[in-house]
């Protein structure tokens, strides 16, 4: 799992080859750290496939707001630079993964 800044995000994110799975968290949410082990497991697992990446919105609210994040956690999928899906909230990791897979191959 990647740590992302103002400075890389355009780079790491919309340059992507490969999907990018965006976690856009703050240090004061709960839930936020809730689902941290979650997409750290999913990292791990498929990495070669999904690049899961971590945003602290508090530190670069310029990003949080390009993409009108209002609730943490709040996930975006990107795929060519765009944002594809929005999940807003922990998950547990079947829930996430069954949202995730109508757009990156899990299997």
């Amino acid at each position: 799992m990647i740590t992302l800044t103002a400075d890389d995000f355009d780079e790491q994110v919309l340059r992507s080859g490969t999907p990018v799975l965006v976690d856009f968290w703050t240090e004061w949410c709960p839930p936020c750290k809730m689902i941290a082990p979650i997409l750290e497991e999913i990292s791990r697992e498929y990495g070669d496939r999904l690049t899961v990446a971590k945003l602290n919105a508090e530190e670069h609210p310029e990003i949080a707001q390009r993409y009108g994040v209002l609730g943490f956690p709040t996930l975006n999928l990107f795929q060519n630079g765009e944002v594809v899906q929005q999940i807003v909230g922990a998950r547990p990791k079947r829930q996430l993964l069954g949202a995730l897979s109508g757009h990156v191959d899990l299997t």
